[in-house]
């Protein structure tokens, strides 16, 4: 026993509460400990005597029993604020909580804090203006990304060995690859997202940040499968954790193409680099075989965007535009952009985009079966923003205009949301100290196999499990 919180994954503190090394009551206070301490700002919300209480009746033989857990801004769980982040709903409390929230309680989660987002989770990185900025812990002048920062922050920094997230345009990723944690996007509808299922736009997944891949594969052993609250909901799928590194051998001459641009982000040298040597030494690990692959996808910013935004105008209602002072800039202006230029007429053209978007990746999952690419097009930028708009040295600015230059932020990930394949993120190592993440990108339904590469990376590379000198 020391005084910091569990430096291992999250399926290791589980595997000590059971050996008896530590108690669930012990693991929780450390941590709370390190909550109040830490200069993160990671926690939007921290519920320690409910944790206290359903720590000290935890059952250890439960997949995450006893484990304090974060969970993410953007989800919703009973008498928690239910503030999207944003000021304009900062008096909420939410009367129910989802159904990953309810899953995960029944596998024994303690639900400990709640992690910060960005406002409405439309940006990646995270500051708001209701909890000011979220620090990356390898640099906490330097943001850990968005939307799912305030849990890559908390998993990274040491606080929390697990926390959940949500992906709807790179919120998994992004932040995993800002933070060397790592982070699955599944395919969409594999995990519920209920209750209050949008079914617009299409594009967001729920999932976790987490330090190992075992810990990932065990999430979705508890979260996955079908649930009437979302229609769209794929049926329950077993034996995540059990058949980790069973596929190995049939990844063996799968086929394999690296485009670490995509076809269109403006990445920075030294992180192709990095990402290009992991993607290679991966390759040559597993077996696969090297395609070469032309990426032609259609520019998809504004068209994710408008998409995302016709959700976020039915949730505020008759606030807007009376509300409009309350947001952050970027949110300010997406949403005025929507309310200016979206009719039918957009939203046809958006339906056509989605259509030739699709058949564009489905070209490219016919000639491979998968797509090794960047996380982020540079580490981590600063941590109150704005969005970045430079690329190592290059001013996008300067050569595209301002719509590219902010649009290259999610160029990388956004893809495999519009088109709803799964996609990881894992670490292969830093720049300027700072993490890289490498994205692979599958077929759709073939999370197992994007889990058994990231276990191979993990066992030949090993990354750090928290960011040096944790916890912050």
């Amino acid at each position: 026993m020391t005084d910091q919180p569990w430096q291992g994954d999250a399926c290791s503190l589980v595997d000590a509460f059971r050996k008896g090394e530590i108690s669930p009551p012990e693991a929780l206070e450390l941590s709370l400990s390190a909550i109040e301490r830490s200069e993160l700002n990671a926690f939007s919300h921290v519920a320690a005597e409910e944790a206290r209480a359903a720590a000290a009746s935890a059952d250890t033989s439960l997949p995450f029993g006893g484990l304090p857990v974060g969970v993410k801004e953007l989800d919703i769980v009973h008498g928690w604020p239910d503030t999207e982040a944003s000021l304009v709903f900062a008096d909420r409390k939410a009367t129910r909580s989802s159904t990953v929230v309810n899953r995960l309680t029944a596998a024994g989660a303690v639900l400990t804090a709640q992690t910060t987002a960005s406002e409405f989770g439309g940006v990646n990185y995270t500051h708001t203006r209701l909890h000011g900025s979220t620090r990356n812990p390898w640099n906490p002048e330097r943001t850990p990304g968005g939307s799912s920062g305030g849990t890559a922050a908390a998993v990274s920094g040491g606080l929390l060995t697990l926390g959940t997230a949500g992906d709807g345009g790179g919120s998994i990723r992004i932040p995993a690859g800002f933070t060397g944690t790592f982070g699955l996007k599944s395919t969409f509808g594999r995990i519920p997202r209920g209750p209050r299922t949008h079914h617009t736009p299409l594009t967001v997944v729920l999932g976790c940040i987490s330090r190992s891949v075992r810990d990932t594969a065990r999430w979705f052993d508890v979260c996955n499968g079908f649930d009437a609250g979302d229609t769209l909901s794929l049926p329950r799928v077993s034996g995540w954790e059990r058949d980790l590194g069973t596929h190995v051998d049939d990844l063996r001459a799968k086929r394999a193409a690296i485009v670490i641009d995509i076809g269109d982000a403006i990445v920075r040298p030294e992180v192709v680099d990095r990402v290009t040597a992991g993607a290679e030494a991966l390759m040559a690990d597993v077996g696969l075989s090297r395609v070469d692959l032309v990426m032609k996808l259609p520019e998809a910013g504004f068209e994710w965007a408008m998409g995302n935004l016709v959700t976020l105008i039915g949730d505020l209602g008759d606030r807007y535009p009376d509300c409009e002072e309350l947001f952050t800039p970027e949110i300010q202006f997406a949403v005025n952009i929507a309310f200016s230029r979206f009719d039918l007429k957009m939203a046809g053209a958006n339906e056509m985009f989605r259509v030739a978007f699709n058949e564009s990746m489905a070209d490219a999952f016919n000639q491979v079966d998968f797509i090794f690419a960047a996380t982020n097009p540079d580490v981590a930028f600063n941590a109150a923003g704005p969005m970045a708009t430079t690329v190592g040295e290059r001013d996008l600015i300067a050569e595209f205009g301002f719509e590219r230059a902010l649009g290259n932020n999610g160029a990388l990930t956004m893809p495999a949301n519009l088109a709803g394949n799964p996609a990881v993120s894992i670490p292969v190592g830093t720049v300027d100290g700072l993490p890289v993440g490498m994205q692979i990108i599958g077929r759709h339904h073939e999370e197992q196999l994007l889990l058994d590469l990231a276990l191979v990376a993990e066992r030949e590379r090993p990354w750090p499990l928290v960011a040096p000198g944790s916890p912050h």
